[in-house]
């Protein structure tokens, strides 16, 4: 849990807490403000996400939150764009509130998520590009932050896979071809036998 005093921040909450690896910690912040672009996020959809962050670009779940869909769609420069803004926006946040790299972000504080995201993001996608001098810092600056964040990404926050959604549409056009093949069945497939066929009078 985190004890929050007021933050410098434009209301951010910066105080006491405890890591994911039940540590205690001064100066655990947590990221809030978003919940105004959290609500329009659930209501937006993969497609509605680039909107979003376009009427609030100081999001850091929004950037993150474009990531990741880029992520998915394996468009790496995207992603490592994407994912480096909201990292930074996210630092800007801290830094008003006293933090200094390398300083925890605790994880359990669930605001503070687009920053981890946004470094796992940003450090997959810089694998991906060859860019290894950036992966090993950010992988740094993520086990710096906290030291199960990670881990709890790839098990909570695994990019969506591109694969084909079955809508209605889709589905009343298989259904009608497939009754269009039942109703025409091919002519050139030989005859069913009657059943009384081999039988004598």
């Amino acid at each position: 849990m985190v004890g929050a005093a007021p933050g410098r921040g434009g209301g951010r909450a910066i105080g006491w807490g405890v890591t994911s690896d039940n540590t205690e910690a001064q100066n655990v912040l947590s990221l809030d403000g978003d919940e105004a672009v959290r609500e329009e996020l659930s209501r937006a959809g993969r497609d509605g996400v680039a909107e979003v962050t376009r009427r609030h670009p100081d999001s850091p779940l929004a950037w993150v939150e474009l990531a990741d869909i880029a992520s998915s769609e394996q468009r790496h420069l995207d992603a490592y764009a994407y994912a480096t803004v909201a990292a930074d926006l996210a630092r800007q946040r801290f830094a008003a509130d006293g933090w200094v790299a390398g300083e925890p972000v605790a994880w359990n504080t669930e605001h503070n998520r687009p920053y981890h995201r946004a470094l796992h993001t940003a450090r997959r996608a810089a694998v991906a590009l060859g860019l290894t001098g950036a992966a090993s810092a950010l992988a740094a600056d993520l086990e710096s932050a906290d030291v199960d964040a990670s881990s709890r990404i790839d098990s909570e926050f695994t990019p969506t896979q591109v694969i084909t959604i079955i809508t209605p549409e889709l589905e009343a056009a298989f259904l009608a071809e497939t009754v269009a093949v039942i109703a025409s069945p091919d002519e050139d497939a030989a005859p069913v036998a009657s059943p009384d066929a081999d039988r004598g009078d």
